[in-house]
């Protein structure tokens, strides 16, 4: 994959890199200071005053800083922050072209290890993941190194698959989709709601295919030989029964959320092959029913 166009701005990105928290308690006023000096004195548990006297303790947390991870993975940043501009210019495109509304770009967050975000903790291990109340992407970059060693994708168009697949949650966001799928999830069984659910990451692989074949389109990329089946290893690798059969040595069908190797690979070439955003339903799909 050759970039021809690579739009380095960071007007929508957000680095995270090299920062953390750091937990603590803290005493409720200068009354619990005085408790804690006096308990320490009479060899006694200042907790234990403390509770007597009816002095509140609270966590606190401090935000810190490791200088020396702050611009960690720089040539993973400066390649994730490329694709994600694109898939903005992108669906910016498509929206003002084919919908004929305005696009509104989501933000990019880079950590390291773990951050918070309105959809809960994130961590190395949750992977790569949309958060429709901020309209964030949120990619721990060490991802990208076990995306291409422990699942074996290897390859630059199988990490930008990854960051356009998380785009392709916000166009669903932007089009009510994720609002109507957690509307009808709410009605479901857990057998039912994991199939609905299936089909929204299906649905994110097709957008990611779009990307790809329209980035082309709009002079932003070159795909070169190779790059496809590149792409095609990362939709294999994160299968859902790829990864159960890696765990656990079989699959449990009705556990699935995310959707087949097979599954993905279909509808990541099918918008890959075609750019036509009207062709990507999985909703409606009859096979996935």
């Amino acid at each position: 994959m050759k970039w021809i166009n690579r739009n380095d701005s960071e007007r929508n990105y957000e680095d995270r890199r090299g920062r953390g928290t750091k937990r603590g308690m803290a005493f409720g006023g200068m009354g619990a200071i005085v408790i804690v000096v006096i308990a320490l004195l009479l060899g006694q548990n200042p907790l234990q005053l403390l509770d007597m006297a009816g002095t509140s303790l609270s966590s606190s947390t401090e935000e810190v800083t490791d200088p020396s991870r702050a611009k960690e993975n720089e040539e993973l940043k400066v390649f994730t922050l490329g694709v994600f501009n694109s898939a903005n210019d992108v669906w910016a495109e498509i929206f003002r072209r084919q919908i004929g509304e305005t696009y509104r770009p989501p933000i990019l967050v880079t950590f390291t290890d773990h951050t918070t975000s309105p959809c809960g903790e994130a961590s190395a291990s949750t992977g790569p993941f949309y958060c429709p109340t901020d309209e964030k992407v949120y990619i721990d970059l060490n991802f990208f190194h076990q995306l291409s060693g422990e699942y074996g994708a290897k390859g630059e168009l199988a990490m930008a698959y990854v960051t356009a697949h998380e785009v392709g949650h916000h166009v669903q966001k932007l089009l009510g989709i994720i609002d109507q799928v957690n509307q009808a999830r709410a009605r479901l069984s857990e057998k039912e709601a994991n199939k609905l659910n299936v089909k929204v990451e299906l649905q994110a692989d097709f957008f990611a295919g779009v990307w790809a074949y329209q980035a082309q389109k709009m002079n932003i990329i070159l795909l070169e030989p190779g790059d496809l089946e590149s792409a095609i290893s990362a939709t294999t690798a994160v299968g859902d029964d790829t990864l159960q059969k890696e765990a656990m040595g079989y699959t449990v069908p009705d556990s699935f959320t995310h959707g087949t190797a097979a599954q993905r690979t279909y509808w990541f070439r099918k918008g890959y092959e075609s750019g036509d955003i009207r062709q990507g339903d999985p909703f409606n799909d009859p096979d996935l029913n």
